[in-house]
């Protein structure tokens, strides 16, 4: 793959750069190419909020862990921070930091007193629809992707990164990606494609370099001559904001505790009073262990190990509850986050130690064990009451 494309469009000059986003090499050449070419403005893969992150590392100590879980961001957050302590693993063999190539295009920017404009979609909006879109079975296979690989101890070499702006390298792992979450290949890669498209269309000057991951030069080059060839326009309204839920997803959320008093009525009328409440029983007991074990998995405190097991059956039947929030609340507020705990997240998150010890790596970890072992109680306690109903 080319890691420069020139492209000439209605009589302005798009140069598109590709880059691996933790690679020495990729830093040399967005200072190198923004000095050659001495573009009218510089287009950078960042939003807003990676922007302000970059120029601020400081920004950690101001996280609200209490926020995050009542607004319904924990699997949001979880899967951010194992993502980045991925690439900074990545980054760390061969002594670059994950965006460097980003920082060396802004910083060139800056004294060759060139605009920058940044180009890409907010990183939550990107991350939420990507959740959003995904089955409960792709967010247990997106979440299991992630930990994977955030905890994966192959070493990587530099080569191995360069590797990555090939077309048979980037080929391949477009195609695999698809395969295993199409929905998130969509959210991650196509649309992005898309808004960055339109973004950098949009800028102001006749000479524009864009500074892009590799990954996503085919897609914006076949973005931006839709757009020149009046095949497409610079809308992007429908991909910067997650949907909301449809009437079918709510109606899914009440399916299952339906289905859960339906039986339990069944058992009434089939075998009786006792029998009914027998399965009751049942069904709270596995619901409830397995979301306490979930949460005693995570070293969660034993009111938050309590307050699983309470949670649960209650989180089951009111699907705008969630047992993880419960528990996530509980032991926020019985072990707070202390300021160490904010300024050593990024780097806690690079280990399953890491993550045990910082206290609002525990809080995600509770979350998180406690709502998958409230929902592996379901699917096993659903057929065991249906076997009742017969025996």
């Amino acid at each position: 793959m080319q890691t420069v494309k020139k492209l000439l469009l209605q009589n302005r000059e798009i140069i598109l750069l590709g880059t691996a986003h933790i690679s020495k090499e990729s830093m040399e050449e967005a200072d190198r190419s923004i000095r050659e070419f001495k573009p009218d403005c510089v287009a950078v893969e960042l939003d807003e909020q990676r922007y302000k992150s970059m120029q601020d590392p400081e920004s950690w100590k101001n996280l609200d862990i209490v926020k995050v879980l009542k607004e319904k961001r924990g699997f949001i957050m979880l899967a951010n921070l194992v993502l980045g302590s991925f690439q900074r693993r990545m980054g760390s063999d061969v002594g670059v930091k994950p965006g460097d190539e980003m920082r060396a295009a802004v910083k060139a920017a800056e004294e060759e007193h060139i605009p920058v404009a940044l180009v890409d979609r907010p990183i939550q909006v990107t991350l939420r629809r990507a959740w959003a879109q995904n089955s409960f079975w792709g967010k247990i296979k997106l979440l299991s992707a992630l930990l994977a690989a955030a905890f994966e101890k192959e070493e990587i070499s530099a080569e191995d990164i360069e590797n990555l702006k090939s077309s048979n390298e980037m080929d391949s792992m477009m195609s695999e990606l698809a395969a295993y979450l199409p929905a998130v290949k969509t959210v991650l890669i196509d649309e992005r494609d898309r808004y960055l498209a339109s973004r950098i269309w949009e800028v102001k000057g006749n000479k524009v370099l864009a500074v892009l991951g590799a990954g996503h030069l085919p897609g914006v080059e076949a973005h931006l001559n839709k757009i020149t060839s009046g095949e497409a326009d610079c809308g992007t309204a429908d991909i910067e904001s997650v949907p909301p839920a449809g009437i079918g997803s709510k109606i899914a959320g009440w399916i299952f505790p339906l289905v859960l008093v339906a039986l339990i009525i069944a058992g009434f009328f089939i075998n009786g009073a006792q029998a009914s409440l027998d399965m009751l029983i049942r069904w709270v007991l596995w619901n409830g262990s397995l979301a306490a074990l979930g949460t005693l998995l995570a070293l969660g405190h034993p009111l938050a190990i309590i307050t699983g097991f309470i949670g649960a059956p209650l989180g089951t039947v009111n699907p705008f509850l969630a047992v993880g929030l419960f528990t996530g609340l509980v032991q926020a507020w019985i072990r707070k986050p202390k300021v160490e705990d904010m300024e050593g997240l990024a780097d806690d998150a690079a280990s399953l130690k890491g993550l045990y010890k910082n206290r609002i790596g525990r809080v995600l970890l509770v979350f998180f064990l406690s709502s998958l072992g409230g929902a592996i109680g379901n699917f096993i306690a659903v057929p065991a009451l249906v076997g009742s109903l017969f025996q």
